[in-house]
């Protein structure tokens, strides 16, 4: 079977990754520019990420963003392994299907309604629009990501390796322990970073429950684009941009680490 590629798809593949990836790099060349606008570039300068690092206020904002991002990836991941162990555990296919088309329900729900919806309970329950609001929805929007992630790895899981380990006398959070989660940590570590991906990404749900005194960089780029964006944001998206890609790199050596290289009898 020839697997050799086209070249009509060469051609799409590098017009698809030339739409997605010339504009990041238009911000980064212009982050460089010492005429301070994304029309001429005059010369090369640093004065944009020392103007940056000066900025408290924008200091605070990243920050806040990357807590929200860290906390509700670790928490939505705790919950969604739980949730997607628990789906696996069902033994009825209609039970099975019936929450996993609820947890997905999430997914494909516009962030707009889902934003509006938070709004709606937390002003019912009284709670206060601020960073733990915010810390809630992302938790929130998170859980059904980690599940998806998990999910699959646990049905690739043979069923003969629970049933051995009960053989020998394992507990049942013994087989959890030691053979269901090593076996599925790849889809763990996926669930986390894309969970992190998307509380840091998201806009909608946060621009709906985020209260005074607290913001997140979405928002806060969005409302200093009504008035005109600086070249530290440039500075900024940058940087991001390079923390990004080390997340990536991470990924990807924890998953070469982690993918099995074939079982050995031990004697």
């Amino acid at each position: 079977m020839d697997k050799r590629i086209s070249p009509f798809s060469k051609l799409f593949l590098i017009i698809i990754f030339a739409i997605l990836y010339l504009p990041i790099f238009f911000l980064i060349f212009y982050s460089f520019n010492s005429g301070g606008t994304m029309h001429n570039f005059e010369s090369f300068t640093f004065d944009w990420y020392l103007e940056l690092f000066s900025d408290t206020r924008l200091l605070i904002i990243v920050l806040n963003t990357l807590l929200i991002a860290l906390l509700s990836a670790l928490i939505s991941t705790i919950i969604g392994v739980m949730g997607a162990i628990a789906i696996y555990s069902f033994k009825n296919r209609r039970t099975k299907n019936s929450i996993l088309s609820l947890n997905n329900v999430l997914i494909v729900s516009p962030d707009v309604i889902i934003g509006a919806s938070f709004l709606i309970l937390f002003t019912m329950a009284g709670i206060k629009l601020g960073m733990f609001s915010v810390l809630l929805s992302h938790i929130a929007f998170c859980i059904p990501i980690v599940v998806l992630m998990v999910l699959p790895k646990l049905l690739e899981m043979s069923p003969t390796l629970i049933d051995a380990a009960r053989d020998l006398g394992a507990s049942r959070w013994d087989v959890t322990r030691k053979v269901v989660l090593p076996y599925i940590t790849p889809g763990i570590f996926a669930g986390f970073f894309m969970a992190l991906t998307y509380s840091l990404d998201d806009f909608a749900v946060t621009f709906f429950v985020t209260g005074n005194g607290f913001t997140t960089l979405s928002v806060e780029i969005y409302s200093l684009a009504r008035r005109g964006i600086a070249l530290n944001i440039n500075a900024l998206s940058t940087l991001l941009f390079l923390f990004t890609i080390i997340l990536v790199i991470a990924y990807y050596f924890i998953t070469i680490r982690n993918k099995p290289t074939g079982m050995g009898v031990r004697r």
